[in-house]
């Protein structure tokens, strides 16, 4: 495979997902500007209890993850009955633990607000968004799931248009609910659980009866339960490789989310135009770093694949050539965030005093894009090859130990402008130690085969 025919495959990979990335935080404008038409305390509600929403959605996705890295290997290697068997192991798993956090967050809705210092005024509706959020954990979680099948084995088309047909939906159902029912910010929930159902369903049709390497065969289940043992063993086997990749994943992102909570007590303090200003930044600034994921999408399954096909020159081009491009790509988006943010803002929130403030943390954030963009795709680049567990540590002490501190102590002094600069200095810090590691090169020891898996 040429040089040109590397950056032709990582593109066609990339570009759904970054379209979907786009769409899908275009939509989110529209859908936080409906909210902000209600007022500053019904996007304050929202952006309370946002972090925590984080925490137990990165818990269960980031566990899938793990699952998703073994079918790309598995793909990558041209074995669809080993990529249809840990699909079937992962489906069971993550219901049965997406279902427990679930209802362990129905059981907090009512007094997490509190717990996060919410003021009285919007203690109400962040308890409202939060339960419908908790109860349907279960759907987001295979929906989740089903694209990060697909984009394993290599279509990112379907989970990219399905996705923004949500989104689409989402809009829809919001405007309903939110304006001509008139449920105020429980439209909101509701118009989001409305069209991510309707998107689950589409998607599992999708993989269970028609997606090429992992719709159901016939008789290979039945094959399956002939032999109680080999299901045990084979079941252990996955478990054990999945969570291998999986558990540093989730407990990053715990930590992550933790750290997003303690930001939000941080800013809680700093008074409601600070905590709607706040949520305002980052909803608009997932213009910038979504198409950074969406890159790394595809950075995770071509490494996957590589691997799998035992292809360790492919391993490395794909690296740098998605790489180059997220970072390229959100270097773009950090101008265009700058440059039109006071622009965009009006249409978010008739607030100005939130409009002033959402634009000046904007402007600061614009310039760690390039940075977070590098930490973004790496990190990607690292899970593709089943190395989590030190790219984890290096996040989880960025955060804790860079962001936190400093972004506690600019509070202090400079308000909510403070701890933007804090995050802004402590990406800079991340994407450096991330592309230092990806220029040694130790993940690329650790990756030299693919995970086998005995069943």
């Amino acid at each position: 495979m040429t040089a040109g025919e590397q950056v032709r495959l990582a593109l066609a990979l990339a570009f759904p997902s970054v379209v979907s990335q786009l769409v899908t935080i275009v939509m989110e404008y529209l859908d936080t500007a409906m909210v902000g038409q209600l007022g500053a305390a019904a996007s304050a509600s929202i952006g309370l209890v946002s972090t925590t929403t984080w925490l137990m959605g990165g818990l269960c996705t980031s566990l899938a993850g793990g699952f998703s890295v073994l079918v790309a290997q598995a793909i990558g290697a041209r074995d669809a009955s080993r990529a249809r068997y840990i699909m079937r192991v992962a489906i069971g798993f993550t219901l049965v633990l997406s279902t427990i956090i679930g209802l362990a967050g129905v059981c907090i809705a009512r007094r997490l607000p509190i717990w996060l210092g919410g003021t009285e005024e919007i203690v109400h509706d962040a308890t409202v968004y939060f339960f419908f959020f908790a109860a349907s954990l279960p759907v987001w979680e295979m929906s989740f799931l089903m694209s990060s099948m697909l984009r394993s084995a290599g279509n990112t088309v379907v989970p990219s248009v399905v996705n923004i047909c949500v989104c689409v939906l989402n809009v829809l159902f919001n405007y309903v609910f939110i304006f001509v029912f008139g449920l105020g910010v429980a439209g909101a929930a509701l118009g989001t659980l409305c069209s991510i159902v309707i998107g689950t369903t589409v998607l599992m049709v999708y993989v269970l009866c028609f997606s090429k390497d992992l719709k159901v065969v016939k008789g290979e289940w039945h094959r399956e339960r002939g032999n109680r043992s080999a299901i045990v063993q084979g079941y252990g086997h996955v478990l054990k490789h999945a969570l291998k990749i999986g558990v540093p994943m989730a407990v990053q992102q715990a930590a992550i989310s933790t750290a997003q909570i303690m930001t939000t007590l941080i800013v809680a303090p700093l008074g409601t135009v600070a905590i709607a200003s706040h949520t305002f930044g980052i909803t608009i600034e997932g213009l910038c770093y979504m198409p950074g994921f969406g890159i790394g999408d595809a950075a995770t399954t071509l490494i996957g694949q590589s691997i799998g096909a035992k292809r360790e020159d492919l391993k490395r081009s794909f690296a740098s050539i998605t790489l180059l491009l997220g970072m390229g790509l959100m270097t773009v988006m950090g101008v265009f965030m700058f440059i039109g943010a006071p622009y965009l803002m009006p249409f978010m929130t008739p607030d100005t005093g939130v409009q002033q403030l959402t634009v000046e943390i904007l402007r600061i954030e614009a310039f760690a894009e390039p940075f977070y963009a590098a930490s973004i795709v790496a990190y990607c680049i690292f899970v593709g090859a089943g190395d989590t567990k030190l790219p984890a540590l290096m996040n989880l002490f960025s955060i804790w130990v860079v962001r936190l501190p400093a972004a506690y102590m600019l509070a202090q002094m400079l308000g909510l402008k403070g701890v933007w600069i804090a995050m802004c200095g402590e990406l800079w810090f991340r994407g450096l130690i991330f592309l230092f590691r990806l220029w040694r090169r130790q993940w690329f020891e650790i990756s030299k085969s693919p995970v086998r898996i005995g069943f």
